[in-house]
């Protein structure tokens, strides 16, 4: 199952052996973007943005609750001063970003390993990250209401002077398409310093996961990614989250989740298209659905044969009690086939809509 941060989903899969410069260097690239281009705390004169005040301490605190800890670092501070002979005692409370910003980028001292200190700091990018692409995606749900709110208050305006021209909603759009632009951009980023730093990871959709290879990465993984971003593949993008968990994490059956994302892909669109009749038994009907020659043959017949070939062969054996058989499992090598024979699958299928 999915947890909630990267420190926990890796806890006893080992990434680094020791803190080196490319570990601190990451770290600090990371909190970057944060702090500079997901959420800047302090606006143009310097003060403090209350929006962004906000921000900072949520992420402090849902961190500090995974690690058991009241506040990632020390949130107060005290020292005396000498005036005239006399101490006099100075204290205060640093901004929750300095709290954040004191843990990521805390020197690291030996007391755990290094591994643990590095996976925890990069929970805290992830968080972030995470934090971000939710407000996006409630902005994009809400677009449209937000439009149409925008030009009934533009027509109850009182009309004094000269109007500019053009939609009302055009500039709420615009502004809305450059956030998501931004985000991406940010991501984009992030995703180089992982590889720059050669720490074989990847950030999408909220999760920070293991990624070995650059090519598979490049051409298979992030555009699936960005495909099942969409609120409607909800379900694909969590299981094959959860395929990719369980192949890392060593545990059972992640092809069995790979093979649900698929299967849920094909739901969808023979939903989407209006060709679902409601007594499908299992993943051949739908794959039917799509080889239809009276729904246009959204597949033909060598592709029906290999997706039914594979739910029949890999799917099924892990979808159903084994019984006098032996369990069914997969080798390494199979298990990263058919995690990429979905993706590739579930892009493919889905760039035809």
């Amino acid at each position: 199952m999915l947890t909630d941060i990267f420190a926990y989903r890796y806890l006893d899969k080992p990434i680094w052996d020791n803190f080196d410069e490319n570990a601190r260097r990451l770290l600090v690239q990371g909190f970057r973007i944060v702090s500079e281009q997901l959420f800047p705390y302090y606006d143009a004169n310097g003060k403090e943005r209350s929006e962004a005040k906000a921000v900072w301490d949520g992420l402090n605190k849902k961190l500090a609750m995974e690690l058991g800890l009241k506040d990632l670092s020390v949130s107060t501070y005290g020292y005396y001063t000498e005036w005239n002979g006399n101490k006099h005692w100075n204290s205060g409370s640093w901004s929750k970003i300095t709290v954040c910003e004191n843990f990521v980028l805390a020197k690291y001292d030996g007391s755990v390993s290094a591994d643990q200190f590095i996976k925890e700091r990069l929970s805290f990018i992830e968080i972030a990250f995470r934090q971000q692409e939710e407000k996006l995606k409630t902005l994009n749900a809400s677009l449209d209401k937000r439009v149409q709110e925008e030009k009934l208050a533009a027509k109850m305006r009182p009309n004094r002077g000269m109007r500019l021209p053009g939609n009302p909603g055009d500039g709420l759009r615009a502004w809305n398409k450059t956030q998501n632009e931004m985000f991406r951009a940010s991501c984009a980023e992030l995703n180089e310093r992982f590889r720059q730093s050669r720490a074989n990871l990847h950030y999408h959709n909220g999760f920070i996961q293991i990624s070995e290879d650059e090519s598979i990465t490049r051409e298979i993984e992030q555009p699936f990614w960005n495909l099942v971003s969409a609120p409607m593949w909800q379900s694909v993008d969590h299981d094959m989250k959860e395929a990719i968990d369980l192949r890392d994490s060593g545990g059972r059956d992640p092809a069995l989740f790979a093979a649900k994302a698929l299967e849920s892909t094909i739901k969808i669109i023979s939903d989407i298209k209006g060709w679902t009749k409601g007594n499908e038994r299992g993943a051949a009907n739908y794959i039917d659905n799509l080889r239809s020659k009276a729904n246009g043959e959204y597949i033909n017949g060598w592709e029906r044969e290999s997706l039914v070939e594979f739910f029949s062969k890999v799917r099924n054996p892990f979808g159903h009690g084994a019984g006098s058989q032996p369990v069914p499992e997969l080798s390494v090598p199979q298990t990263d086939w058919a995690i990429e024979f979905c993706m590739i699958w579930t892009k493919n299928l889905i760039r035809r809509l």
